[in-house]
C-alpha cells in the first residue's frame, strides 16, 4: 500500500491582499488578450495539487506567450481595425461569453496542460511507468492539436489535417 499526499488544488483569490505576489491567482496578460485565472484553469483541466503553483505559473506563462505569438499578426489586423481587445472583436456569444475569448482560454489551457503532462510523465521509470508515458504522449498530442484548432478558429482559418500515405 502507498500514500501520496498532494497540496490542495485551490489557488487564492486575487482580491486577498494577504496573498504573496508569487502565489497570485491570475496571470495578467498584455491588456489585449484576457488574463488567465489559475483556479479556473485547474478546474477545467482537472489539475490537482500534484501540480505545484510555481510549475503551473511557468506552464501558463509559456502557453500565453506561445498563443499570443501565434496570434500576433491577426491581433495587429484587429488593432488596426479599431478593436481594443479580443473581447471587442465581433464574435458569437454563448452563455454570455465571446466565443473567441472562450477559444483563447482553451488554447492557453490546453498548451499549459500539454507542457505539464510532458514534464510530469517522467516520474516513474518502471516498465509500467514507461507504458504510462506512451499513453500520455497521445494526451499531449491531443491537447496540442486542440490548442492549434482553437487558434485557427479564433482567426477564421480552416483546420487542416494532412497525413502522408
Amino acid at each position: 500500500m502507498s500514500f501520496i499526499a498532494t497540496e490542495p488544488g485551490h489557488t487564492p483569490h486575487p482580491a486577498d491582499s494577504s496573498v504573496a505576489p508569487e502565489r497570485r491567482a491570475t496571470i495578467v496578460n498584455d491588456g489585449w488578450f484576457p488574463d488567465i485565472d489559475l483556479s479556473a484553469l485547474r478546474d477545467a483541466m482537472r489539475l490537482d495539487g500534484t501540480v505545484t503553483h510555481e510549475r503551473l505559473v511557468d506552464a501558463v506563462t509559456g502557453a500565453i506567450a506561445d498563443v499570443n505569438a501565434q496570434l500576433g499578426t491577426w491581433q495587429a489586423t484587429q488593432l488596426s481595425a479599431g478593436f481594443g481587445s479580443l473581447g471587442d472583436v465581433p464574435s458569437p456569444v454563448i452563455d454570455g461569453q465571446s466565443v473567441r475569448l472562450t477559444r483563447y482560454r482553451s488554447a492557453v489551457y490546453r498548451l499549459a496542460k500539454a507542457d505539464l503532462t510532458a514534464r510530469y510523465r517522467d516520474y516513474d521509470s518502471t516498465k509500467s511507468g514507461a507504458a504510462r508515458a506512451e499513453e500520455l504522449e497521445t494526451t499531449i498530442d491531443d491537447d496540442r492539436r486542440a490548442a492549434h484548432w482553437a487558434i485557427s478558429d479564433i482567426t477564421g482559418r480552416r483546420r487542416t489535417t494532412v497525413e502522408l500515405i
